[in-house]
């Protein structure tokens, strides 16, 4: 199997554990058929703190047929009673849009790419130059699919929902040897969260050495995207909208425009927390030192008087003798007069051998 050990770099921005989570606002059918709203998922995404916005690029003639025979019909779920063509023909964002939609993201920063379900999507997204391609989870098995995103040359993404171990070598394999992340994904809409299984993310960036790993998340809220980057994601993907209340094909696990600003600032606090093994003084806490217990003199105590218990302790401030050195203070005589409220110091004390 070849291994992909090229950076990692999408649109300039290089992706991995040294970097902050790069943030993808997936748009999916969020824009509920209105090129309006898509152009404001676009805006509410860029402030919302994401890196990039992704979309879908089908029809609903291109991902299925018009037919109602068996396997056709869902039959649970969020979608259930509908046929997939009614489905993506509602869900799909018409090719028409993707070029206004591609301007509004370049004109704001946002970098924009989408998820091809056949060739004439990718031709259409090359036109577009799109800087990155993304394999969704249900295509992990279209390897044709993966070899003709992969020959563009561009970054790719794939997610692994529903796959095997084995299915996702084989699509590592058709990716060849194009820079290559792979985003572990519950294909459950919602996830619930014990289903989402984190310490998976280190077992892909070990069982594909050179790849990028991260998450495609469908849970509800913010809590595991959180722990995945503590896990080592480097990608986090969800689902966004401007309101659960309007309704929406992915609606029901799209997170809104504040709740997507949480999360991007507590992943990225997570991402510096996370740091790298250091023991020892840490700059915040500068002066915590002069609040750890230490040796006092508690009770006055006269030149030449032998030092006891009842007269030295460990108490804070740090200002005096490590507490350690309890054992050899006492016992020892005062060089001169030592007051209560001392730290105490070893030039206040005559040596061992002169105490005896």
């Amino acid at each position: 199997m070849p291994e992909t050990t090229a950076p990692f770099v999408i649109d300039g921005r290089p992706i991995g554990p040294d970097h902050p989570p790069y943030l993808i606002a997936e748009m999916s059918g969020n824009h509920n058929g209105d090129l309006n709203r898509a152009l404001a998922l676009i805006d509410a995404a860029k402030e919302s703190g994401a890196d990039a916005v992704k979309l879908q690029t089908y029809t609903a003639d291109t991902i299925t047929i018009d037919h109602d025979g068996p396997g056709f019909r869902l039959e649970g779920g969020l979608w259930a009673g509908r046929t997939l063509h009614d489905l993506y023909r509602e869900a799909h964002t018409p090719w028409d849009w993707h070029e206004p939609l591609f301007a509004r993201a370049r004109s704001l920063g946002l970098t924009i790419f989408s998820s091809p379900f056949d060739e004439t999507a990718i031709a259409l997204l090359e036109r577009l130059d799109a800087p990155a391609f993304k394999i969704a989870s249900f295509e992990v098995i279209d390897l044709p699919l993966i070899r003709r995103a992969a020959r563009s040359g561009k970054p790719l993404i794939i997610s692994t929902g529903l796959a095997t171990l084995g299915e996702i070598a084989e699509a590592v394999e058709a990716a060849g040897t194009t820079p290559l992340a792979l985003l572990h994904c519950v294909s459950g809409y919602p996830t619930p969260p014990e289903d989402c299984n984190l310490r998976t993310i280190a077992h892909l960036g070990a069982a594909f050495p050179g790849v990028t790993a991260g998450l495609s998340d469908h849970s509800q809220g913010v809590a595991v995207p959180v722990a995945a980057t503590a896990m080592g994601a480097t990608i986090i993907e969800k689902h966004f909208t401007l309101s659960r209340a309007d309704g929406g094909v992915d609606s029901a696990f799209s997170l809104e425009p504040a709740e997507f600003k949480a999360m991007a600032d507590a992943v990225r606090a997570a991402h510096s927390a996370i740091g790298r093994v250091e023991y020892g003084l840490k700059p915040s806490e500068a002066g915590g030192r002069d609040f750890r217990r230490s040796l006092y003199v508690v009770a006055d105590v006269a030149a030449g008087e032998i030092l006891t218990p009842a007269q030295v302790r460990s108490i804070r401030p740090g200002f005096g003798l490590a507490p350690k050195h309890l054992p050899e203070v006492l016992g020892r005589r005062a060089i001169r007069p030592l007051t209560r409220g001392m730290p105490l110091r070893w030039d206040m004390l005559a040596p061992a051998e002169d105490s005896a």
